[in-house]
């Protein structure tokens, strides 16, 4: 259905025909002080210019419709849709996703291929935002600096969109994991207890930014948020030299003991992802951890329709300009407008 915003707007819909009302215009004859030689002349034509009477109605016509238009919109109209049930009582739950440079490290294979640590993180991370109905999501992205990307909110799409913006090196080249902690606990702290939950994604080992990551936990732990730690990354990688394939070993680069500590402290938990189904099991354990079951509200989604009165009000503006100037050019070349000055100096 449709409805209005602000539908007291539409009281101001007779407010031209009270100012005519109260404002009658001056009558005729009434001193004016122009004289024009071809007045005559003048007089004699059409009252409503080029067209006529006829024409004059049409544009008292264009200029109510204009004006009837422009107050609909400002009264705000809009399309309410049916009511939904959603979930009002679910997590207040926030994402801290490592973007320092290791990420780029090509050691998951999907499909055969080898893909970089962010990209399969991503595709996984969607999955598992678009099922947490009804909880809050946020985002935090660390490197050498930690920033919050997006603050608690039920707009889960939005979060999926940040995710897949979200390019390796933007905050830096390093790892500041208790920075990433710290910032995640300050925009969580003031949420209802019992509700505020960490998923930390790392492939590194913290080494810049202010805080320690036990500290950083301690801190955690103080304000009740849980925090469950995944450390990324195979193990291997695929190398080609000229000396043909060679694996690497890239266990080397994850400080699995910090990020186990940061989790007990926390009474959180730990998963290692080795790979693509690995991630997908830790998510979906850290879904049966966190259950997001709640209350069911009834919403009714909106979307404003203001902006299609408004074109029509401007276009119908544009058509009375034209009009008129269409109407003072056919005037200025009657023959009568310059026959009329001899035909008067000759009287």
């Amino acid at each position: 259905m449709i409805d209005f915003a602000l539908p007291w707007l539409l009281l101001l819909l007779p407010l031209p025909l009270l100012v005519w009302w109260l404002f009658p215009p001056a009558p005729e004859g009434s001193g004016g002080a122009l004289r024009v030689p071809f007045f005559a002349s003048l007089r004699a034509l059409p009252a409503g210019g080029a067209g006529g009477s006829g024409s004059g109605r049409a544009a008292l016509v264009l200029k109510v419709a204009a004006w009837s238009l422009l107050v609909v919109a400002a009264a705000q109209p809009r399309w309410m849709g049916e009511p939904r049930s959603v979930s009002t009582h679910g997590r207040d739950l926030m994402i801290a996703l490592d973007l320092s440079g290791s990420m780029a490290t090509e050691d998951f294979d999907v499909s055969g291929h080898s893909v970089d640590r962010l990209r399969v993180v991503n595709a996984v991370a969607r999955e598992f935002v678009n099922h947490r109905e009804g909880d809050r999501i946020g985002l935090v992205l660390f490197g050498t600096r930690a920033y919050l990307q997006a603050p608690l909110t039920f707009d889960r799409q939005t979060v999926i969109e940040m995710l897949d913006e979200a390019e390796i090196g933007l905050p830096g080249e390093e790892t500041a994991i208790g920075d990433a902690i710290g910032l995640a606990v300050k925009h969580l702290r003031n949420r209802p207890a019992e509700e505020r939950v960490l998923v930390l994604l790392s492939d590194g080992a913290s080494n810049t930014g202010v805080l320690e990551p036990v500290q950083a936990a301690e801190l955690a732990a103080r304000e009740g948020v849980r925090i469950y730690t995944i450390g990324i990354g195979s193990g291997r990688q695929v190398v080609q030299t000229l000396m043909g394939p060679r694996v690497m070993n890239t266990d080397a680069e994850l400080d699995e003991a910090a990020l186990q500590k940061v989790a007990d402290l926390t009474g959180g938990a730990y998963f290692r992802a080795r790979d693509t189904q690995g991630l997908v099991e830790v998510y979906r354990r850290i879904d049966a951890l966190e259950p997001t079951e709640g209350e069911a509200a009834q919403v009714r989604p909106t979307r404003a329709l203001f902006h299609y009165p408004l074109a029509a009000a401007l276009a119908l503006a544009a058509l009375l300009l034209l009009w008129r100037f269409a109407r003072e050019t056919d005037l200025s070349l009657r023959p009568e407008r310059f026959a009329a000055p001899e035909e008067e100096m000759a009287r």
